[in-house]
């Protein structure tokens, strides 16, 4: 008869659960203090300008107020790009604007806003677009109509020592008209359900637009007035400008320094570049057999963390798409009019939801919560795309919305290194949500992407296509967490008290897609869109 090993001492269950409950609760502590307040965080400022312009509907000129608020730096280092945040267009267009449109017959709008940003050091310039869009709004019976657009906007960077000024010029605003059942109006005028405002500012502005002014460097200006004035023995054709064989005239090297001078704006700010090694295969196979209009791509975005005043980073992710048949939109004189309805999954391990992803948001520089989670589908996504093609210049604009009923779930917690165990079974109760542009025919929880191509003649397409990808963006709230926690620990309204909440920005890229029936190989002659055993050929970049 054999001995049994002495058993190990345990602890006793009060003695363990009266520890984890120590451990629970001060990463309550570290996790409220993390729920940001109202102040700006130290180094920056915030700016708040109101500004007259002056914008053209159907009326004719028409005053209107445009406010603009975002958060700079304090101080900026020479060459180190930042990122203006918080940007937010506010603009107010008169009563006589609301009876423009709603001679359209249109109940409510969607508005997205391209404002002009003049950046200027020293006697060099630059042009920023800032870009924001909206949640659908009701037109007011009475009185003017606020419309209010949130987005991401370019880096800058400045070339040397010198302040760095921003300043508001010219703005677009692009409306997406709704009828009172939320479809989009048949307005010929305009084609349907929509119309671009052009706004100037109004010469009386004050400051002439300007917005913000950000010291770069030492504080001592570069010599004559020019910021990282390049050294005489440098190489030819630092500008970047194609050399067409001419010698350089006095206008032309002029030029060339001048670029050189100006502030570097950066259109995008792309995370990086990721090997196929590091993605997950993007395939179609015996349980999804393709069909003969099944593509396949891949997506990759960050999602703002409003409360954490951070963001989590979602790595290439695999989808695969059906992609619907086009059938003839509402008749309009003027366009040509095709509605198209596709659906997608994502696909990972034989399962609809991304690859499991970590994001870091940090506290006063030194209290880390890092959590590992997935988004997982509840249902197919859709995807409606309305295409209009001008019958005079043949150029085609087309409106895409992705509709993505998506629950956050989490692996993994840690607390200022302190592991959190929070079962199985942690995600949002339901959906992230979005504000729907069309409720009565979309009910439900689900987020809401939005993007827009556009293609002219002989031209390359710009913007979001299904087939050629590009950027999507939208604004979801995190709902509530549930099931999170074990061992009788509630971790619940710890992470909805830290992350639950509206205004959470989402910018998602996807990159070209490999239609499966019909392959494009690379070539001498052809970008490749698939590879040789039928994945998308295009791993997209995250931007900011």
């Amino acid at each position: 008869m054999k001995a049994k090993p002495a058993a190990a001492p345990r602890p006793s269950r009060t003695r363990a659960r009266a520890r984890a409950r120590t451990t629970s609760i001060a990463a309550f502590v570290v996790l409220a203090a993390l729920v940001p307040t109202t102040a700006s965080a130290s180094g920056t400022q915030q700016v708040e300008a109101e500004l007259p312009y002056v914008c053209t509907l159907p009326s004719g000129p028409l005053p209107a107020t445009v406010r603009v608020s975002a958060e700079f730096p304090e101080r900026a280092s020479a060459g180190e790009p930042f990122t203006p945040s918080g940007v937010t267009t506010t603009v107010e267009l008169p009563d006589q604007a609301v009876a423009d449109l709603a001679a359209r017959d249109a109940a409510g709008v969607r508005a997205a806003t391209r404002l002009g940003v003049g950046v200027a050091q020293n006697a060099a310039t630059a042009t920023a677009t800032w870009r924001g869009s909206a949640e659908p709004v009701a037109l007011p019976e009475s009185g003017p109509l606020t419309l209010v657009t949130k987005g991401d906007v370019p880096s800058v960077a400045g070339r040397g020592d010198g302040d760095l000024t921003f300043s508001a010029g010219a703005l677009a605003i692009d409306l997406a008209l709704e009828a009172a059942d939320g479809t989009a109006t048949d307005a010929a005028t305009a084609g349907p359900g929509s119309l671009t405002v052009d706004c100037a500012l109004a010469e009386d502005a004050p400051g002439r637009g300007l917005l913000a002014t950000v010291p770069v460097g030492t504080g001592t200006a570069a010599p004559s007035g020019s910021p990282s004035s390049p050294s005489p023995s440098g190489p030819a054709g630092t500008s970047g400008a194609p050399d067409d064989g001419r010698p350089d005239g006095p206008g032309d090297r002029e030029a060339e320094r001048q670029s050189e001078r100006s502030p570097k704006v950066l259109e995008n700010t792309p995370g990086t570049a990721v090997d196929r090694d590091e993605v997950p295969p993007c395939r179609y196979d015996e349980q999804h057999p393709p069909t003969d209009v099944s593509l396949n791509a891949y997506v990759t975005g960050y999602a703002n963390v409003k409360k954490m005043r951070g963001a989590a980073y979602l790595p290439p992710s695999c989808v695969l798409i059906e992609q619907g048949i086009p059938v003839p939109g509402p008749p309009d004189p003027d366009y040509l009019i095709f509605d198209t309805v596709s659906y997608a999954n994502f696909h990972y391990q034989e399962r609809r939801q991304t690859p499991p992803f970590e994001a870091t948001f940090l506290s006063f520089d030194f209290a880390p919560v890092k959590a590992t989670m997935v988004l997982e589908q509840t249902d197919t996504m859709r995807i409606d795309s309305r295409m209009k093609m001008s019958m005079t210049d043949f150029s085609t604009t087309t409106d895409t919305y992705v509709r993505a009923p998506l629950v956050l779930h989490v692996l993994d917690l840690e607390v200022n290194g302190t592991p959190l165990d929070v079962g199985s079974e942690c995600r949002t109760e339901t959906s992230l949500t979005s504000e729907d542009p069309d409720p009565a025919n979309f009910p439900g929880d689900h987020l809401v992407l939005y993007g827009r191509g556009e293609l002219l003649i002989g031209q390359p397409a710009t913007g979001y296509l299904l087939l050629s990808g590009g950027v999507l963006s939208g604004e979801a709230t995190i709902p509530a967490f549930t099931g999170c926690g074990t061992d009788g620990e509630d971790l619940d309204r710890l992470l909805t008290a830290s992350v639950s909440g509206p205004g959470n920005l989402i910018k998602q890229v996807q990159g070209q897609t490999c239609a499966i029936a019909a392959p494009v190989f690379p070539s001498p002659t052809n970008e490749g869109q698939c590879t040789e055993d039928l994945q998308p050929y295009e791993i997209p970049v995250a931007e900011h």
